[in-house]
C-alpha cells in the first residue's frame, strides 16, 4: 500500500493514502485487519481522503506497523461492517463538519456579502421558521414554534435582519445538537443489543459437535447452545429443553421453558439446560435485528431531561406573548416589544440541556462506562436505594475452599472433595471453580463416575454418581427442596464448624454426606465505595446473596451494611427490589450473573460489572467496563453532576432573559442589542455545558487516599 504519513507522535499515527485508495466498507475492513495485531488498539479510517488513524500500546512497536501497512495489497482489502467504535467517531465527525460549515458559512457571508444579499438570504432561511409557526398557529398550539416564528416576523417586519438572523442560527444549532444526542442514544442502544458472537457449535447428522464461523452458519443448520449462552439465531428447538430469558426481547425478567418446537430469538440467553436448534433466520433477518431496525427509526430516544426541557421551553412561551402584549399595551412602542419578543428562554434552554447531556454521556464513555440512554443516567443521578448481588460485584468472586467436612464415616474428606470436584467441574461458575481448583492442589483426581448432570440455577447439581443419587448445592436446596434428613448430630456439627463460612452441601442416596466450606472475602475497596454513595445521597444500601445467615452475617458486617438478605433465589432477588420500588423507592441494581438477571431487568436502573455473564450485559442499563467498584461512585457524581449543571443553566437563563426582559419593557436596549446580548449569553452558556462535570482520575484518587486514612 501507497501512504504517506501525515502525523506520527507518541502512540498515535496517522497515514494517508489518497482519495480513491479504499471505499467506506474496505476501509472498515482495513481496520479489522489491523487490529488482528495485539499491539494496535484502535484504528479509524476515512475513505473520503484515504485516511488511517491508528493507535498502539507502545513507540518500539511502530516499525511493524509500517511493515504491516508496506505488505497489504489491492486484492487484501475487504468488504466489512463498521465497529461501534467507529460508528462513533463518525456522528461525531460528522457533526463536528456539520457545525463548522454552519459556522463559516455564516461569518464568510457576514464578512463579504453585500448586505442587500444577506437580507435576501435571512428572509429565505426565515421561511421554515415562518412555515412552522404558521403551522402551531393553524391548530392551536401555543409552542416554541410558534414564538421562533413570531419573534422571526417581528424582527423582519422591523427590517432587523441581522438580529433575526441570529436567531435562526442559534436555533439551526440547537437542533444540530438535537439530532446528534439522538444519532449517539440509538448508535449505544443499537450497540448493546447488537450479538458479538464469533463461533457457534455445530451438530453434524451423527450428533457430533464442531466449532464453527458464526458468520458462516445457513439456514437448516442446527447448533447447539450451552447453559449461560446467548442464543445467536431465531429458530426452533429439535432436542433438548431449558430455561431461556427473553428480557432482551419482551422485557419480561423471568424465564421461559423452551422444549422440542418451541421457538427461540436471537439475543436471548439460556439460564438453564442445553438447547438444540435449528436455524430459521440469521443475521439481519433475525428479530433483534428487526428490533434494531426499529430503533433506528425510532424518534423516542431523547433523555428525559431534554424532554423536560422542551416542555419547560413550552410552557414559557405564553408568558412571553403576554409580555409582549402588555408592553405594547402601555408603551405603544413596537420596537420595545419586539425586545420583549426577542428574548427566547427556548432558544437558550434547548441549547444547553443536550449539550449537558451529550457532555456526561461522553464523559461515562471516556471512563470505561456503556450507558444505553440519558434517561438512564438521569435515574442513577435520582436514586435513593442501591441494591448489590454480593458475589462478584462485592466480593472478587475468586472464593476459596476453606474446609471439608465428612459427616458421615462412609467418606473421608478426601471423597468428598473429589466427587465434589468431579461432579462441579462442569461449570463455570465461582464456587465451583473454588471446589475444583481445591482438588487439584491436593492432588485429588478423579474418573468420569457421573451421569450427565443436571444444573438448576442458584440451588445446586443432581446428577447419578456410582450408580448413587448425589445432590449438590445449598442447604435450601437439599433440606427443602430435596427433603434430606438431618441428624441432631449433623446440625450441631454443622452450627459449630461452619459459622461465617458459606457452605455447599453434599448428599448421597438422601443422606447428607459432606459439607464444602467456601470464603469469598469482599473486596477491600467495597466498604469505603458504599461510605461513598452514601455520602452522595443513597440512604438506603442493601446486599443479596445465596449464602447461609452467617456467612452473609460476616460479609455485611465487614462492609458495614445493616440490611442484607442471605439464601435468596433469583425470584427473591426480583421480588425484594419489587418491593422496594413498591415503597417508592428509586432502586439501582448491581450484579453480574445469571441469577441476577431478574433483578436487573425490574430495577429502575440496573449496572453489570465488567466479568459479567452475557444475559446481565443484555438485561443492564449501565456496563462498567472496568473492574473498579470506584467507578459506581464516579458514575454517581458524574450523573447528579449533570443534573446541577442543567439546574445551574435553568437560573442563568432566567436571571439574564429576565433582565432583558425588564431592559427592553423601559425602553434602556434596542431590539438588536436584547438578541445580540441574548444570543452572546446563550452561547456562553452552550460552552458551559460542555464543561466537564468532574476529574475521573483526580476524584478516584481523592477517595482512594481518604479510604487509605480511614483504614
Amino acid at each position: 500500500m501507497k501512504y504517506q504519513v501525515m502525523y506520527d507522535k507518541g502512540t498515535r499515527l496517522r497515514v494517508r493514502s489518497g482519495q480513491w485508495a479504499f471505499t467506506q466498507k474496505e476501509g472498515y475492513g482495513l481496520a479489522s485487519l489491523l487490529l488482528q495485531n495485539d499491539f494496535i488498539k484502535e484504528v479509524y479510517t476515512s475513505h473520503r481522503n484515504g485516511s488511517i488513524l491508528i493507535y498502539y500500546d507502545d513507540v518500539k512497536n511502530k516499525p511493524k506497523i509500517f511493515d504491516i501497512l508496506d505488505s497489504i495489497t489491492f486484492d487484501d482489502l475487504f468488504e466489512a461492517e463498521a465497529t461501534q467504535l467507529q460508528v462513533s467517531k463518525e456522528i461525531t465527525d460528522d457533526f463536528i463538519l456539520k457545525l463548522t460549515k454552519m459556522i463559516v458559512r455564516r461569518y464568510i457571508g457576514r464578512l463579504f456579502l453585500p448586505i442587500r444579499i444577506k437580507n435576501i438570504l435571512t428572509m429565505y432561511h426565515s421561511l421554515g421558521y415562518l412555515w412552522r409557526g404558521f403551522d402551531s398557529l393553524t391548530d392551536f398550539r401555543i409552542d416554541v414554534a410558534l414564538l421562533d416564528g413570531a419573534a422571526v416576523a417581528g424582527a423582519l417586519w422591523q427590517k432587523d435582519f441581522k438580529p433575526a438572523s441570529s436567531m435562526m442560527f442559534l436555533l439551526s444549532i440547537s437542533d444540530a445538537l438535537e439530532d446528534y444526542t439522538v444519532q449517539k442514544a440509538k448508535s449505544t442502544l443499537k450497540d448493546s443489543l447488537a450479538l458479538n458472537i464469533d463461533t457457534v457449535w455445530l451438530v453434524g447428522e451423527d450428533g457430533t459437535e464442531k466449532p464453527y464461523p458464526a458468520l458462516d452458519i445457513q439456514k437448516g443448520d442446527k447448533i447447539k447452545v450451552h447453559m449461560g449462552d446467548v442464543i445467536p439465531v431465531d429458530g426452533k428447538v429439535v432436542d433438548g429443553e431449558g430455561m431461556v430469558n427473553e428480557a432482551s426481547m419482551t422485557g419480561e425478567p423471568l424465564a421461559v421453558h423452551k422444549r422440542h418446537g418451541k421457538t427461540v430469538h436471537a439475543g436471548t440467553v439460556i439460564e438453564e439446560g442445553n438447547l438444540i436448534v435449528e436455524v430459521y433466520s440469521i443475521n439481519k433477518e433475525t428479530r433483534l435485528n428487526k428490533i434494531i431496525d426499529l430503533i433506528e427509526n425510532s424518534e423516542d430516544l431523547k433523555a428525559d431531561a431534554q424532554s423536560r426541557a422542551e416542555k419547560l421551553a413550552d410552557s414559557i412561551v405564553p408568558y412571553s406573548f403576554i409580555a409582549t402584549a402588555l408592553t405594547y399595551l402601555f408603551t405603544g412602542d413596537a420596537k420595545k416589544a419586539l425586545s420583549v419578543l426577542m428574548v427566547d428562554f427556548s432558544c437558550a434552554i434547548k441549547l444547553t440541556t443536550p449539550l449537558s447531556v451529550i457532555s456526561a454521556m461522553r464523559e461515562a464513555s471516556d471512563n470505561r462506562m456503556m450507558i444505553k440512554g440519558g434517561k438512564f443516567l438521569e435515574k442513577y443521578a435520582t436514586a435513593d436505594t442501591i441494591v448489590f448481588d454480593k458475589t462478584g460485584t462485592l466480593t472478587n468472586a475468586s472464593p476459596k475452599v476453606v474446609h471439608v467436612f465428612p459427616m458421615t464415616k462412609k467418606y473421608t474428606r478426601e471423597d468428598i472433595l473429589r466427587m465434589a470436584a468431579c461432579i462441579e467441574e462442569h461449570f463455570a461458575h465461582s464456587i465451583a471453580t473454588a471446589i475444583v481448583k481445591q482438588a487439584e492442589i491436593e492432588g485429588l483426581y478423579h474418573e468420569e463416575d457421573h451421569s450427565e448432570v443436571e444444573y438448576i440455577v442458584a440451588h445446586g447439581i443432581v446428577t447419578t454418581y456410582d450408580d448413587k443419587r448425589v445432590v449438590i448445592g445449598s442447604r435450601h436446596f437439599l433440606f427443602d427442596d430435596e427433603g434430606i434428613k438431618i441428624n441432631k448430630r449433623q446440625e450441631k456439627k454443622i452450627k459449630k464448624e461452619v459459622e461465617d463460612h458459606s457452605v455447599v452441601y453434599l448428599a448421597i442416596d438422601g443422606k447428607l454426606e459432606g459439607l464444602i466450606c467456601i470464603d469469598d472475602p469482599v473486596r477491600e475497596e467495597a466498604k469505603y465505595v458504599i461510605e461513598g454513595l452514601k455520602s452522595l445521597g443513597i440512604e438506603n444500601v442493601i446486599m443479596l446473596t445465596g449464602d447461609s445467615e452467617s456467612g452473609a452475617k460476616s460479609s455485611a458486617e465487614a462492609l458495614g451494611i445493616t440490611d442484607y438478605h442471605s439464601q435468596v433465589l433469583p425470584e427473591d432477588k426480583s421480588r425484594i427490589v419489587e418491593e422496594l420500588k413498591a415503597e417508592g423507592k428509586t432502586v439501582i441494581m448491581v450484579g453480574d450473573g445469571i441469577n441476577d438477571s431478574p433483578a436487573l431487568a425490574t430495577a429502575d436502573v440496573s449496572v453489570s460489572m465488567k466479568n459479567s455473564s452475557d444475559i446481565a450485559r443484555e438485561v443492564a442499563d449501565i456496563s462498567l467496563l472496568s473492574d473498579d467498584l470506584y467507578d459506581l461512585i464516579t458514575l454517581r457524581k458524574l450523573s447528579t453532576g449533570m443534573f446541577d449543571k442543567i439546574n445551574t443553566n435553568y437560573h442563568r437563563i432566567v436571571a439574564v432573559n429576565g433582565t432583558l426582559l425588564v431592559l427592553g419593557v423601559l425602553g434602556v436596549i434596542t431590539p438588536a442589542t436584547s438578541s445580540m446580548v441574548h444570543n452572546l449569553s446563550t452561547m456562553l452558556f452552550g460552552a458551559l455545558s460542555t464543561k466537564s462535570v468532574l476529574k475521573d482520575k483526580e476524584y478516584n484518587n481523592e477517595i482512594q487516599i481518604e479510604a487509605a486514612e480511614v483504614a
